[in-house]
């Protein structure tokens, strides 16, 4: 009898997680985002199997890298301490460092697509920059 309700208990909870729909998959940040998709060769290139900025990527745009749990751009890296998604937008808390402070900073951005994001400013709802996916390179 024991068994019995066991598995009713199972094919229940499968049957409502495939009803809701409940998901596990999480936007992929990962790669080179630019904030004009025709400048991705003039601000990042590969060293070695590395994709690193250019020295002048600041001449044609912004830009950025995400790599795993790690956020580089040009003045700063960023090391990702959490992740929240929720409602189309995707929130980092991040440690980041350059050349004269270490600082925490909250990255958020607004998933327009797959390959299309919008940095928003959750204090300053006028301030966004939207940034495109590059080609792997």
């Amino acid at each position: 009898m024991m068994i019995l309700s066991s598995a009713r208990i199972l094919l229940i909870s499968s049957a409502i997680f495939l009803l809701f729909g409940v998901s596990a998959h999480s936007f992929e940040l990962n790669g080179a985002w630019a904030n004009d998709p025709s400048i991705c060769g003039k601000i990042f290139v590969k060293r070695n199997t590395k994709l690193v900025m250019t020295k002048d990527a600041d001449n044609y745009g912004s830009g950025f890298i995400v790599d795993g749990n790690q956020v580089r751009g040009k003045i700063a890296t960023c090391n990702i301490k959490s992740r929240k998604e929720e409602a189309g937008l995707a929130h980092l808390i991040t440690s980041c460092s350059t050349d004269v402070a270490l600082q925490a900073v909250q990255l958020s951005f607004k998933i327009d697509s797959e390959n299309q994001i919008t940095r928003i400013f959750p204090g300053a709802p006028e301030m966004s920059t939207s940034y495109t996916r590059c080609p792997t390179q």
